[in-house]
């Protein structure tokens, strides 16, 4: 998949987390579309194309999906399992990003459908190098279905 048609669907409700995330993926030099949306609920919305996502043209298919578990309306596990119930949808690697190191939300994530689990550092320049060694490798290495 060329990468300036990568879109990265980013369901994260803090937004200094969010803006981390874009800059470091922005700062391994690709040229992605970052969709980000607050809450589970604009994050099903988004994926199954309803109500003002519905039009293909300005919401294009995730080719990543980086999911918090603890969001607003419709949590991370309940958006995670819909994802992954959908032929056409269960695809898109989901990759849990998430502050919680709970072994049971590594076990369900995993049963879910997630591809990965990254615990989100409370230090922020450790989180910024977790988020810039995670772009290199699912930006520069990884191989995504057309």
């Amino acid at each position: 998949m060329d990468s300036d048609s990568l879109v990265i669907l980013l369901v994260e409700d803090d937004q200094a987390h969010a803006e981390i995330v874009r800059r470091c993926l922005s700062g391994v030099g690709l040229a992605n579309r970052i969709v980000h949306v607050e809450d589970g609920q604009a994050a099903l919305d988004y994926l199954f194309r309803e109500g003002h996502f519905a039009d293909p043209a300005t919401s294009p298919r995730a080719a990543l999906i980086l999911l918090d578990l603890r969001l607003p309306k419709v949590d991370g596990f309940s958006v995670l399992l819909r994802l992954k119930e959908d032929s056409t949808l269960s695809r898109i690697p989901t990759v849990v990003l998430t502050t919680s190191d709970d072994e049971a939300d590594v076990v369900r994530s995993y049963e879910n459908g997630a591809v990965s689990y990254l615990v989100k550092s409370a230090d922020c320049a450790r989180f910024t190098m977790q988020m810039e060694a995670f772009g290199a490798y699912w930006m520069t290495w990884n191989r995504f279905p057309n």
